[in-house]
């Protein structure tokens, strides 16, 4: 049934989805035809939804509990841990719910870059896919800053300090942040405002990427375009709602494992003092979910070129579209590329721990070769092998690898079943 066929049953469902048809959308979302053969790979998309939800919700009650106020943010936050019900349970699946939100993100990212899910004709919801991940960066940097502990203070001095390497309009640019000459109450005050407004531009910008998605449909493992409906898909609800509920419910197990037992081993011990200009940590760092970025900055020795580098590392992102020339998506049927994926796995590993580390000697040396590979692997060898690379047979539907027989034997079967 078509979504211009469907009629709801009752006379006031009738009525009302003539006039908002809600009805309709929600029809078309349940019978919406998905690739049968979608890995869990592809629940990463729900989690986040889930996740970034779960972040707005505890977001607005720390908000009302919170005190954008040099004097008073760090111990307004000591209030939400100690005074407020509940309120430590609020904080930590905050706190950690920004963990794991970046971590089902890069999974996600990184699935997309395996299958191909970023070439024609899903540009469009790629480039919206990575602009909210940089805005999910922007985001929880700010929120990072918001506890206003040691970590908290420095980190915001050396980030918004970069701006400075701008030429001629550099120093203006960091006083107009820092809202005078060093960050201060106004600084805090104005990322506090900015991380709470930006979810609800991600919100809806996630809106547009699932609309986006609706328009094509959904890429799959063999990266084959599909026909909708056909027999090699199956209605969205629910065999897909399904197995994204399976895959959220072991997501959760490990998201409760570092809230209630672990839940401040993946932020910073410094953080749990007081933000003292005087006092400079032994060694400032970003979560973890930005060292690779971090390691890409420190690894330039020029100020405005690492900045350069460090935006430039996002950008190639956005065109990666275009820079993979290959008319095959999955890796699966591309053996060179397959290698060199894994590569960038690695070089993204070592570039995430090298953010971490001292940029002085062995890991500068090593952050900077992993920075050059990472460049090259985009814009050298992805265009070359585009060009170059021999690619095994792309089965005609996703039946083939099931049916057996080579190509046009698998297609005469599958016709006959049609």
């Amino acid at each position: 049934m078509s979504d211009h066929d469907y009629q709801p049953d009752s006379k006031l469902g009738k009525w009302f989805n003539d006039r908002l048809p809600l009805l309709t959308l929600s029809n078309h979302l349940q019978q919406y035809p998905t690739p049968k053969n979608l890995n869990y790979w592809w629940t990463f998309g729900g989690i986040l939804t889930f996740c970034l939800i779960t972040q707005i919700v505890t977001g607005v009650i720390l908000g009302m509990h919170y005190i954008a106020h040099s004097d008073l943010a760090f111990e307004s936050v000591e209030h939400i841990m100690r005074d407020v019900n509940y309120g430590w349970l609020i904080r930590y699946v905050h706190a950690n719910g920004a963990s794991m939100f970046f971590l089902a993100v890069y999974i996600h990212i990184f699935r997309s870059l395996y299958y191909g899910s970023y070439k024609s004709p899903r540009e469009v919801i790629w480039i919206i896919g990575m602009i909210i991940y940089f805005l999910m960066m922007a985001t929880a940097f700010m929120g990072y800053v918001l506890p206003w502990g040691q970590m908290s203070f420095w980190g915001a001095t050396v980030i918004t300090n970069l701006f400075s390497a701008i030429p001629f309009i550099g120093e203006s640019v960091v006083n107009w942040l820092w809202g005078g000459y060093s960050v201060d109450n106004p600084t805090l005050t104005r990322f506090f405002s900015l991380h709470y407004l930006l979810p609800f531009l991600i919100l809806g910008l996630v809106i547009l990427h699932i609309w986006a998605l609706h328009v094509p449909g959904n890429n799959n493992p063999i990266g084959i375009e599909i026909k909708k409906p056909s027999n090699d898909t199956v209605p969205f609800h629910p065999y897909i709602v399904i197995k994204d509920a399976f895959a959220l419910l072991l997501f959760l197990i490990i998201f409760a494992f570092f809230v209630f037992y672990s839940p401040n081993i993946l932020g910073h011990a410094d953080n749990y003092i007081e933000a003292n200009p005087l006092v400079t940590p032994a060694h400032i760092v970003p979560e973890w979910y930005l060292l690779p970025f971090y390691a890409i900055l420190r690894s330039v020795p020029d100020k405005l070129l690492g900045v350069i580098a460090m935006f430039a590392s996002i950008f190639v992102l956005v065109i990666l579209p275009w820079l993979d020339t290959s008319k095959v998506r999955s890796a699966i049927f591309r053996p060179i590329y397959k290698q060199f994926y894994w590569f960038l796995v690695a070089d993204v590993l070592i570039l995430g721990y090298m953010g971490a580390m001292p940029a002085e000697g062995t890991y500068l040396l090593i952050a900077r070769v992993a920075t050059t590979y990472y460049f090259v692997h985009f814009l050298v060898i992805l265009p070359i092998l585009g060009k170059k690379e021999k690619t095994f047979e792309v089965p005609l539907s996703i039946t083939e690898p099931v049916l057996g027989g080579s190509p046009k034997e698998a297609m005469v079967k599958y016709k006959k079943e049609i």
